[in-house]
This record gives structure tokens, sequence and C-alpha cells, in this order.
């Protein structure tokens, strides 16, 4: 199998660099740019617009879009007036957002389930072209459209616990997993999205973040991701990723190195094999070899992370175009 191989940014990277590492996944024919929506980083939706104008065929994501920082009708519409101008470019994503994000916002993400149903209920009905009548349990919405019309968009759902997995199958056109995680789990999220599919009789599009690096140094391409990878595996919501992968990594050390800012303590504790369980990272050889166990648990579309600049990225593609 070979996946599609898209690329996601965070929206910390200077504008710049974005420009320049957009234009180098156009010209490599990457399928999407993912464009994160964190709160206090760059906007997506402004972000989008000028990175579709500047390229050719890439598509772009909106990036876990979330219902409780941004209403699903004005996500929506900024999906379908992007679409309106670059049509069939364009995919929405939902998700919950990042909780400590939502909290420094004063906002809270609860019933999360029922609410990201809703935001999709709602996206789904109205790039339909319909007149939306929604009363639900967060949103009530009636007797509107959009102005520009029915508008044919993928919707993705990012999801991680069980019952959001089931329902990225159930109801979504795709759903999108998070940076970090093993084949091993990744392969375990698409037996749940399954669940979910077999309730819609329909196959959904199965993508998944994954963080990369190459360098004809191996050890030099790990320490790009290590403090990244640790920061992230040290939640304990990822002993089952861990576990899976058969990955030891001593989490509470982890936690306490970061709130310390104990980088040499990092360093030691995310080692070599963290990263090659967690990550396509290495050598050119190791990296496809990665990325090729990867593209064995069924991902229809690897996005890569973490990539740093445009000069990291054209590592990438050639190791990607190599034999």
């Amino acid at each position: 199998m070979r996946s599609e191989f898209g690329l996601s940014l965070e929206g910390s990277e200077p504008l710049n660099s974005v420009r320049a590492m957009v234009r180098a996944a156009d010209d490599s024919e990457a399928s999407t740019i993912w464009l994160a929506s964190h709160l206090f980083q760059r906007e997506p939706i402004a972000t989008a617009a000028w990175t579709l104008a500047a390229t050719k065929n890439i598509k772009i994501a909106l990036m876990a879009m979330s219902p409780y920082s941004v209403h699903p009708i004005y996500s929506t519409m900024a999906a379908a007036t992007l679409n309106e101008q670059f049509p069939g470019r364009v995919k929405l994503c939902f998700g919950v957002g990042a909780p400590r994000d939502l909290e420094a916002a004063g906002l809270s993400a609860d019933n999360p389930l029922s609410t990201l149903r809703e935001a999709i209920n709602i996206a789904r009905t109205l790039l339909r072209g319909e007149t939306i009548q929604h009363n639900g349990q967060r949103f009530a919405v009636s007797g509107r459209r959009l102005s520009n019309g029915a508008q044919d968009i993928p919707i993705f759902l990012a999801a991680s616990g069980p019952q959001m997995l089931e329902l990225a199958g159930a109801t979504a056109d795709g759903v999108l997993i998070s940076a970090a995680t093993s084949p091993s789990f990744i392969r375990w999220t698409f037996d749940l999205v399954r669940k979910g599919e077999e309730q819609s009789g329909r196959k959904i599009k199965k993508t998944a973040l994954v963080y990369v690096s190459t360098d004809d140094n191996e050890i030099v391409a790990h320490d790009r991701l290590r403090r990244t990878l640790g920061f992230i595996l040290r939640g304990q919501h990822h002993a089952r990723n861990l576990s899976m992968a058969g990955t030891q990594l001593d989490q509470a050390a982890l936690a306490a190195a970061y709130a310390e800012e104990d980088w040499a303590a990092v360093k030691t504790l995310v080692s070599d094999e963290v990263v090659q369980n967690h990550a396509a990272s290495g050598t050119p050889i190791q990296f496809k070899r990665a990325i090729h166990s990867y593209e064995s648990v069924g991902i229809d579309e690897i996005v890569a992370s973490g990539v740093g600049n445009e000069q990291e990225l054209e590592r990438v593609f050639a190791a990607l175009r190599s034999s």
C-alpha cells in the first residue's frame, strides 16, 4: 500500500517558513496541508486562504476546529467560502481542542461526544445546501442555509477515545489520529473506527499525524523530536499507546523533568527506542522503513508533523522519493 502524504502546521511557525514549506509541499505533490486551530497561535482560516492562493494543487484542511471556541456554523462558513473559490481543495476537521488552551480562554469542554456529533450534523446539513432545523443539547440552529449553496467538502473528526473513534466511523467522512502514536496503537484505533463504519454502512478515510525526521546521522534526526515526543508522551492517557508499542518510558520522571525544564533528563528519558516506536525518524533508509510500518496498518494519508523548516521538509521528500 502507498499512503498519501500530507503536512501539518501547528500555527507556531513563522509565516516566511510556512510559505517556503507550503510551496515545497505543493511542488513535491503532497496531498494536504493540515492547518492546526490552536488558540493563541496563528489563525488557520486566514492562513488557509493565502495557502490556497499561493499553491496549485495541494488541498488544505482546517484541522480540529473546536465547537467550544468556534461555532460550527462559522467553521462551516469558512470552509464553504474557501471551497467556493478553490473547489475540491478544502477539508473541514472538527475536534474537542487542546484542554489547556480552552482552559486558558475560560472555556469548558463539557459533553464532548454529543457536542461533536452536533457539530458534524450542523456542518453536514449546511454543506448539503439545506435549510437547517437543529435543536440539540448544545446548539440550536433553525431556518437558515448557506448563501453560497451546497459545497462538496469532506468532514473529518479528530478522535482518540473509543467512543469518539466510533463516532467518527459512524458520522464523519474521515478520522484524524493524533501524533506520537505507534503503528500498533493506530491499528487499535482503526478497529474502533470500523465499528462505527458498520453502523453507517460505509468506509471513511483514515488519516494519522506522524512525527517525522530524517538525517544522514540518525541521532541528529532523533534529537529533533525528543522534546516534542516527551511532552506528549508524558501524559498518562498515552499509557495504552506506550504499552502497545512495547515502549519502556518513566512517565512520572518525564513529567518531573518537564516541570523542572531539565532538558538533559528529557533527552535521556526519551531514548532512541521511544523515538523509533512513536515516530518515523532516522537515516533515510530507517525513515522510509518506519513510514512503511505506518502504511501497513491501513493509513490512507500520513500527515508529517514536527517539521521545523523547508530544509528538513526537503530531506523528508527526498527520502520518500529514494528507491
